[in-house]
């Protein structure tokens, strides 16, 4: 964990881009973009979602954390990916299905690759600095207020467990 500060520390030294700013630009499902530099200085879960899939009720779980805790700073971030084939048609269906079925109040990408040489760049780069890359769908990445990845779980955590919540607590104002 501490190797993690004092990278990011180093690219910010250095004037390098700390992980949030490499990339981290997506697709609003609402139109427009979402910048992960605009959230700089506040921990960011960010997970790659699909509406067809055996943990898409995990969405109630992300919509209680970005509840829970997004007075203190958190932010929650759901990207919606068809990579496993199991993520509706259309950003306008996923979002008519997230709101309908989870009442999500999250932010939301439109739909974002998440693996591979098609991959958006900010999970190509959470791969070169980590290696973590999504094997299925709701796997999540925390991003620090500093823009450092400080954990990775794959999709059997479920955002809500103590060992995701154990390390965004820390994090929050």
């Amino acid at each position: 964990m501490m190797l993690r500060h004092v990278l990011a520390l180093c690219l910010v030294l250095a004037g390098l881009p700390a992980l949030a700013g490499v990339g981290g630009t997506f697709a609003s499902i609402d139109g427009g973009t979402l910048s992960l530099e605009a959230w700089r200085g506040r921990p960011v879960l960010v997970v790659n979602t699909a509406s067809q899939c055996g943990f898409t009720p995990q969405y109630a779980a992300l919509q209680k954390v970005f509840d829970t805790y997004s007075a203190r700073g958190l932010v929650v971030l759901a990207v919606p990916s068809d990579d496993f084939n199991q993520e509706l048609g259309s950003a306008a269906e996923v979002k008519a299905f997230c709101e309908l079925n989870y009442d999500l109040t999250l932010p939301m990408t439109d739909i974002t690759h998440v693996r591979g040489p098609q991959a958006h760049p900010f999970f190509k780069a959470v791969k070169a600095e980590t290696g973590f890359e999504p094997g299925w769908n709701f796997n999540k990445i925390l991003v620090g207020p500093d823009g450092a990845v400080m954990g990775t779980w794959g999709s059997t955590t479920r955002p809500d467990s103590k060992a995701i919540l154990q390390e965004i607590e820390p994090l929050l104002k």
